[in-house]
């Protein structure tokens, strides 16, 4: 179990380190853009080449490729194994290219999908951001095949900390450009170093994935089987991904139609939220999918070792997720404020945006978790049924999210805007039916494995006192400037947190 918890520490510190230059990048465009016009636009443009990137890169290719490719090197199969790599890195890029090709071709059809309710000015300048940035999408997707390689072979660190050079190629054209460019120029601007990042966060990559894997080789020769198994799974994986991925662009949909400003308090709000389940259900996942991968034996000695592995996971997870769910509902407007209130971001904006985060606490740990247990059910070679399961939680989130987001402001007579908090909590609603789908699922397979129950019951206590300490906090500094707000309750919380966690006999932070 050491192994693949000090490999979750390397993806977590890779993670925190990307995610806090994608704070400060999100900040830097606070800072200029607000919630204008322009912003919507940046926000719908980067969601559109992001979808496919998704769907071809990281949790596709961890899902298909990684357990054929780690059960051969545990088989001593190296030579196959360099092969499969290569093979699929070919077939990859043959694919991405045409993507692109097809993504800058249709860039005003794929806007008038994901934001419907945009028009004239603000729709051609997202087609303009579309047509700019998706030619990075290919080199992001060729990085997330580094990533595959670099994970297996228990190189966790660089893969993820490398999004730190997509994020300080934007910061660096926000903060040069910003104070001398107009709002639709500057995202432009952005638009187009997000594509020098692009390239940055991928070749930084190549040198270390070169000398690990001596045997690349671009075709598959006496390999085929494995490749064509790799592909099998593909398809399912992809279909995963694009079903969730679908959900978040149903959400940018909604949000389009709500009023301006919506989108960009709804990509403010997922920056924020999207931290803990970065940093500790990607990070224990990612480093759990090629340990799972490499289990072996009979089918009851397998299913022991995933319910060992799951269960240290699940309990990881749950000790600093649910904190930081309480935290996004009790003092969410001192993060918000602390991270994004400066020149074109008001108060009032920190307000919409701490609305949102709050909803987005609902499905917390439900969506943590799931990422766990799907990589478990990828690990067994079952892509199918985290696949069937993602219809469901967005099928649920569409329609939870239209309900809650267009009709709720309209029959509580309360502005509009607040349909973001409705449809970030919609989501929350399906990310827990999608997680109960998965677990009965896993547990039918390998039997009954969660987080202890009184131990659960003592983290929320713990994560309430702290959250109730810092309100108090907060209203004990409220004349402070937001930065210095934040930097005083924020500390005080996890204080709080991690010494009731020790009173109360839930201590993990030793272990993480």
């Amino acid at each position: 179990m050491a192994v693949s918890t000090g490999g979750a520490r390397l993806v977590a510190a890779g993670i925190l380190l990307s995610r806090v230059f994608g704070l400060v990048r999100q900040r830097a465009t606070a800072h200029f853009l607000g919630s204008s016009i322009a912003a919507d636009a940046l926000a719908a443009a980067f969601r559109i080449p992001n979808l496919l990137q998704n769907l071809f890169g990281e949790g596709s290719l961890s899902a298909s490729f990684i357990p054929v490719y780690a059960r051969l090197l545990a088989e001593g199969r190296r030579e196959e194994a360099g092969r499969v790599a290569g093979a699929v890195l070919a077939l990859l890029a043959a694919l991405v290219s045409v993507v692109v090709l097809l993504g800058v071709l249709l860039a005003p059809w794929l806007v008038a999908v994901i934001a419907p309710g945009f028009a004239d000015d603000t729709r051609e300048l997202t087609v303009l951001l579309v047509r700019v940035i998706f030619p990075g999408l290919g080199l992001l997707v060729l990085s997330a095949w580094c990533l595959g390689i670099l994970n297996t072979h228990r190189r966790f660190f660089l893969s993820y900390a490398s999004p730190v050079l997509w994020n300080a190629a934007i910061i660096s054209a926000l903060v040069i450009a910003g104070p001398t460019q107009d709002s639709a120029t500057l995202v432009v601007t952005v638009a187009a170093a997000s594509v020098v990042g692009s390239f940055l966060q991928f070749i930084i990559q190549v040198p270390t994935v070169l000398r690990i894997e001596r045997g690349l080789r671009m075709s598959a020769g006496d390999a085929a089987s494995h490749v064509r198994a790799v592909v099998r799974n593909f398809g399912p994986a992809v279909a995963t991904r694009g079903v969730v991925q679908v959900s978040a662009y149903v959400d940018a949909m909604i949000a389009s139609l709500i009023g301006a400003g919506a989108l960009a308090t709804l990509s403010y709000a997922q920056a924020i939220s999207m931290l803990p389940v970065s940093v500790f259900g990607m990070s224990i996942s990612a480093a759990e999918l090629p340990a799972m991968s490499e289990a072996r034996g009979t089918d009851e000695q397998i299913a022991e070792a995933l319910r060992a592995r799951l269960s240290s996971g699940l309990q990881r997870i749950a000790y600093f997720v649910i904190p930081s769910a309480v935290a996004f509902v009790l003092i969410g407007g001192v993060l918000v404020g602390g991270l994004y209130e400066s020149g074109a971001f008001d108060r009032t904006d920190t307000q919409w945006v701490w609305g949102a985060l709050a909803g987005s606490a609902v499905g917390l740990l439900a969506a943590t978790m799931g990422r766990l247990y799907a990589s478990a059910l990828f690990a067994l070679r079952d892509t199918r049924t985290p696949f069937r399961f993602a219809i469901a939680r967005v099928t649920l989130a569409a329609v939870l999210g239209l309900l809650g987001a267009l009709w709720l402001p309209r029959w509580l007579a309360i502005d509009a805007r607040w349909g973001v908090a409705a449809l970030t909590a919609a989501s929350g609603v399906a990310a827990w039916v999608e997680y109960a789908l998965l677990r009965r699922a896993l547990h039918r397979r390998i039997g009954s494995v969660g987080v202890d129950g009184a131990l659960k019951a003592r983290i929320w206590v713990a994560a309430i006192v702290a959250g109730i300490a810092g309100v108090a906090v907060t209203r004990a500094v409220a004349d402070q400037p937001a930065l210095i707000v934040a930097l005083i309750v924020v500390p005080a919380f996890g204080a709080t947190y991690f010494g009731a966690t020790r009173l109360l006999g839930a201590d993990r932070a030793r272990r993480a």
